[in-house]
């Protein structure tokens, strides 16, 4: 059981009765699918994602709950998964699925100890992340840690009944200061 501590935030595993609340978030077309991919799955297809992501380094499901030190709450998810066969890199994403959460650097924070994370447990050499080009507080978070847009995906994400543009980010582990010390 993997739990990542930082100053204001902690990754750790998701709790069995944190499973229906992170379920409402990915049902919220508003939440998830302006930015994001939105795939609705059955709740069984959801749970057997859950309870599987370990094992399979392709799973998008959420791999840590981000919880709030103070008081203790979830706030969000992060997960990561291998997005190419040959391509050695990991991609991350993020959820702040609480809304009063957001835009006091929990998501950023998480991010973080997320990108430490992998460098530190994994072998690879570069951690990717993509988001809608009019995600801005998603690419601010990206590139306020040290990831560089690297390029832009035109019309490569279909969501609100339209295509839209994916800005395409990477951090080597080169690029990422050795440690980070934590207030």
């Amino acid at each position: 059981m993997v739990v990542v501590e930082g100053s204001n935030v902690r990754l750790r595993p998701i709790a069995p009765a944190e499973r229906p609340t992170i379920r409402a978030w990915y049902l919220d077309p508003e939440l998830v699918a302006p930015f994001d991919r939105f795939a609705v799955e059955t709740d069984e297809e959801f749970e057997r994602s859950l309870d599987t992501a370990d094992g399979d380094p392709a799973s998008l499901a959420p791999r840590f709950a981000i919880e709030r030190r103070a008081p203790g709450d979830l706030v969000g998810v992060v997960g990561y998964y291998a997005p190419h066969p040959v391509l050695e890199f990991l991609d991350l994403w993020y959820v702040i699925g609480v809304p009063a959460a957001r835009g006091h650097g929990l998501g950023r924070e998480a991010v973080e100890l997320l990108v430490d994370h992998l460098f530190g447990t994994e072998s690879v050499e570069r951690i990717g992340a993509t988001c809608d080009v009019e995600n801005a507080a998603s690419y601010r978070l990206l590139e306020g840690i040290g990831f560089r847009r690297e390029g832009t995906l035109r019309s490569a994400l279909f969501h609100h009944s339209r295509w839209h543009d994916v800005y395409v980010y990477g951090l080597t582990r080169s690029e990422r200061a050795p440690t980070r010390p934590r207030a």
